[in-house]
């Protein structure tokens, strides 16, 4: 189904546009009609399945075609990590490209500004507050902050937060909130206690099951084990002998995407750069330079990641291991389109490898990891179990508070 087929506004679909996204995946397809209709929904649905949108998507134009509170939270999302609140902070801000919301996201950090600008974006009424249940409730918990005009409540990822022991933060901010209202909740699994939540929480819920998609056999998919500053010495050993061709690199955050396009230009190689600060001119630009070749390696965000529709992409590398499966899958399958092959190479950072290793879970397959060059120094073993505490520690971090940013 395309987006174009969905009862969305205008508003929507341009920042769609935008972003060049045609095709909606079967969860977005399946439930945004059920959304846009004011039901509640639980949904099951594994990462991989574009679920992120499936919610933001309708939220947006329930906020932009119904009335609604001003300097009020009118939606809170709520997500187990502060990666994945990051996650779905990001993603806002490239859908709502063209409308007029503010947001605020409110996760964990030893950052006294951080706290700051989330204290004022929930005391000010932010239009959505995308949010730790920890963190939220810390703040909540200090300060008055009225809940009362709350119309839309989305849980991602249900099933980790109850692992993560947050049922009954969860159940604090639920008795805050106004029983009028409309409840999504994403959970990648439905054993007993997410019906049992999902029975205390949701009010004669849709269902929406999604099947696990996973990338094509014809991308080979590879990896290399490093540390960090051995990844740009890596991009530049791929490509000593021979010129690389319609290369797309990812990374997680545009900042870095910045950093990475600077640092290949001074290495000499033909780059470009696709991230949400590139207004509507500028990206179309750079991807006419990226299809006529004149420009060889794309860096990019996972926010155009599923925005960029060319069929000869040679090569994907992932600079840096991917927040989730969701994301691996949609950067890789930028390659390996209308039947070609494609290859993607993965850096992997001794703190990025027990993300990685979840990722090959996921896959259910362990992904070759091709040994480091002699000349680039020595890598690190791959010992994923050994970082599984660095990344499961959730700290630092920053706020941001968008007060109605104009319409573009």
């Amino acid at each position: 189904m395309r987006f174009e087929e969905l009862p969305l506004c205008e508003s929507v679909l341009e920042g769609l546009r935008a972003m060049n996204f045609q095709e909606a995946t079967p969860v977005q397809a399946e439930t945004i009609p059920v959304i846009l209709a004011k039901r509640d929904v639980i949904a099951c649905a594994q990462t991989g399945t574009g679920k992120t949108a499936a919610f933001i998507l309708p939220l947006l134009h329930n906020l932009q075609s119904e009335p609604h509170a001003e300097h009020a939270v009118n939606a809170i999302i709520m997500a187990p990590t502060r990666e994945l609140a990051q996650q779905i902070d990001q993603q806002m801000e490239g859908f709502s490209y063209f409308s007029p919301f503010s947001s605020v996201a409110v996760y964990g950090g030893n950052d006294a500004q951080a706290w700051d600008v989330q204290r004022r974006g929930l005391q000010k009424g932010a239009d959505v507050v995308i949010a730790t249940p920890g963190r939220l409730l810390s703040h909540i918990n200090l300060y008055e902050i009225d809940f009362s005009q709350v119309k839309y409540f989305i849980l991602d990822e249900a099933d980790r937060m109850l692992d993560m022991g947050f049922f009954e933060d969860i159940m604090q901010v639920v008795n805050r909130l106004p029983k009028d209202r409309q409840t999504i909740m994403f959970s990648a699994t439905m054993p007993p206690k997410i019906r049992q939540l999902a029975k205390t929480i949701l009010n004669n819920p849709a269902e929406v099951k999604i099947a696990i998609s996973r990338p094509p056999e014809s991308i080979m998919q590879t990896a290399y084990i490093c540390h960090e500053f051995q990844k740009p010495n890596i991009v530049k050993h791929l490509f000593s002998s021979e010129e690389p061709n319609k290369v797309i690199l990812f990374s997680g955050s545009k900042q870095k995407v910045k950093e990475i396009t600077k640092t290949l230009r001074h290495m000499g190689l033909k780059v470009d750069e696709m991230h949400s600060d590139l207004d509507q001119s500028q990206r179309e630009k750079v991807m006419h330079e990226f299809k006529n070749s004149r420009v060889n390696i794309l860096v990019a965000t996972d926010i155009v990641s599923r925005g960029i529709d060319i069929d000869d992409i040679s090569l994907v590398i992932n600079y840096d291991v991917p927040h989730d499966a969701e994301d691996y899958v949609h950067r890789i399958g930028r390659t390996a389109r209308a039947s070609a092959k494609g290859m993607s190479i993965t850096f992997v950072s001794e703190e990025e490898q027990y993300k990685f290793k979840q990722i090959e879970q996921f896959l259910e397959k362990d992904i070759y990891k091709i040994p480091m060059p002699e000349e680039l120094g020595e890598a690190p073993a791959y010992e994923p179990e050994k970082h599984k505490h660095g990344h499961k520690k959730f700290a630092g971090g920053k706020g941001k508070f968008q007060r109605n940013r104009p319409k573009k």
